[in-house]
């Protein structure tokens, strides 16, 4: 394992050239990036999955793994790599984006949506498309998606660059939807106190899950909008958090909950198996990109996991909770990728 700590005010990760780049909150990143290519994957199941390509298409293969689950594949992702040397895959995962049918929908049924599917799916588009190994860059529920690929699939893996890591093991959702009222106690309550005083003691994820399926459409609306009111809390950890303005849009609020709700009342189907079995990581390099203040996902997470992965190479940044949207790990992605 090897481990380096970033802080904004001691480090120069390069020099950026003057053009085909943009400024987005003090990062440089790669500008008027459109696709080359899109299609819809019919995956089985009553499933449509949207795809996308952008880049070069003859250069280096990377499949961007979207965070949530259910945030989609924003054009933002296209951003970080650089458009002539990488052939970028985008995809939106089952019931979410522009992937049909919307989790949006109180009649879809999600039990067709399952970490195992998902992994299924991606194989679909790698043979879809005709690539042989690609490097899975992905961040927060990303970056257990891009971990339970490789390891089912190591052979058609030639790298991870992954943020804001975590495993989504039953512990891991226990610490943000109950052990993160420490840190925001009175947003904690309210979130809480949303269910059922039934079931207030038990899974929350699974209780709020209940309710976003309900037939009341009002009762839906109000666990998706409380679920997120906390999403949007548990992360603001560090400086500079802004509010995600996703949350602002009802459908969206829909789809991020129902999903997120569904896979952490189930762990993700993987349990607590990603750290051990990231010994079948082995001859396989990665990146961990983690906030050193993100606490909702906390630092231990990368660096158990990089104790098992000898390939990979920790960076915790010193002053960045969660997500891709502090300036040093916008940056120190956009660096490791220019730099491979």
């Amino acid at each position: 394992m090897r481990q380096r700590v970033v802080c904004r005010s001691a480090h120069a990760w390069r020099t950026w050239p003057c053009d085909g780049v943009i400024r987005v909150r003090g990062v440089v990143l790669y500008a008027g990036v459109e696709p080359f290519g899109a299609g819809v994957l019919e995956v089985g199941d009553g499933h449509r999955v949207y795809w996308e390509q952008c880049g070069n298409p003859v250069g280096e293969p990377v499949l961007v793994v979207h965070g949530g689950p259910g945030s989609g594949c924003g054009v933002g992702w296209r951003r970080f790599f650089d458009p002539g040397r990488y052939r970028v895959v985008l995809f939106d995962q089952r019931n979410c984006g522009r992937s049909l049918p919307s989790a949006a929908e109180p009649e879809v049924d999600l039990s067709a949506n399952t970490t195992g599917h998902l992994i299924a799916d991606m194989e679909l588009l790698r043979r879809h498309l005709g690539i042989d190994r690609w490097l899975l860059f992905g961040g927060s529920w990303g970056s257990t998606l891009s971990l339970a690929y490789a390891q089912a699939h190591p052979a058609h893996v030639s790298e991870l660059v992954l943020f804001s890591v975590v495993t989504t093991s039953a512990r891991e959702v226990e610490w943000v939807t109950r052990d993160m009222g420490r840190i925001f106690p009175e947003a904690w309550e309210r979130f809480r106190d949303h269910v059922p005083v039934a079931e207030r003691q038990g899974d929350l994820a699974a209780a709020y899950s209940r309710l976003l399926h309900d037939p009341d459409p009002d009762v839906r609306a109000a666990a998706a909008r409380e679920w997120c009111r906390w999403e949007d809390t548990h992360v603001a950890t560090a400086p500079g958090h802004r509010h995600d303005e996703r949350f602002d849009d009802p459908d969206f609020r829909m789809v991020f909950a129902r999903l997120v709700t569904h896979y952490w009342a189930h762990a993700a189907w993987v349990g607590d198996s990603l750290v051990d079995g990231a010994t079948k990581l082995t001859g396989i390099p990665g990146v961990l990109i983690h906030g050193a203040l993100d606490v909702s996902s906390p630092p231990d997470i990368p660096y158990r996991l990089s104790r098992v992965w000898d390939e990979a190479e920790l960076v915790l940044v010193g002053d960045a909770g969660h997500g891709a949207g502090y300036v040093d790990v916008s940056t120190a992605l956009v660096s490791v990728l220019d730099g491979r």
